[in-house]
């Protein structure tokens, strides 16, 4: 058994330890494109990377949404969504892919809520756009908890 993760363990893993072992690997033959091959490996794990920070962001935009819009009509779409969303995580999530998370927590939050306050003042919405917390107000635990939402700002005491 190789040394580091395991393919079928941490995708993600895989592929960076994968690239970074083909890249110290010595290779005379030199029709071989180790260091494009490499990158490509490194890529696809990075591709995950990707997807799963896009569901976090749209829930984290979802959960602004509820906690501070005041409209009512979208409102089960957007908990629709948030479901969707940890589905997807569900499949992609990996140790690995939850510690990068934790770690671009705050950055994934910002861009969020950058998002949500331009669709909110697009909306309208200036006051709820204005409300919005400079600083994340959920964890991760929030993010992947099953059938948990904020309430709604206007409804806290």
């Amino acid at each position: 058994m190789p040394d580091g993760p395991r393919y079928d363990d941490d995708f993600y893993a895989w592929t960076q330890h994968q690239a970074a072992v083909l890249r110290s690997m010595d290779v005379a033959d030199n029709r071989f494109d180790r260091e494009h091959v490499a990158e490509e490996i490194e890529d696809l794990g990075k591709s995950e990377r990707d997807a799963v920070r896009s569901q976090i962001r749209r829930i984290l935009e979802h959960f602004l949404k509820l906690a501070y819009s005041p409209a009512a009509p979208p409102r089960f779409d957007w908990i629709e969504s948030i479901e969707d969303a940890r589905e997807t995580l569900e499949d992609k999530l990996t140790a690995t892919l939850r510690r990068d998370t934790a770690e671009a927590l705050d950055e994934l939050y910002e861009r969020s809520r950058r998002k949500v306050a331009r669709a909110l003042r697009q909306f309208g919405e200036v006051e709820a756009a204005d409300a919005l917390p400079q600083a994340c107000p959920y964890s991760l635990e929030d993010v992947f908890r099953e059938g948990w939402y904020p309430d709604r700002a206007a409804d806290k005491p």
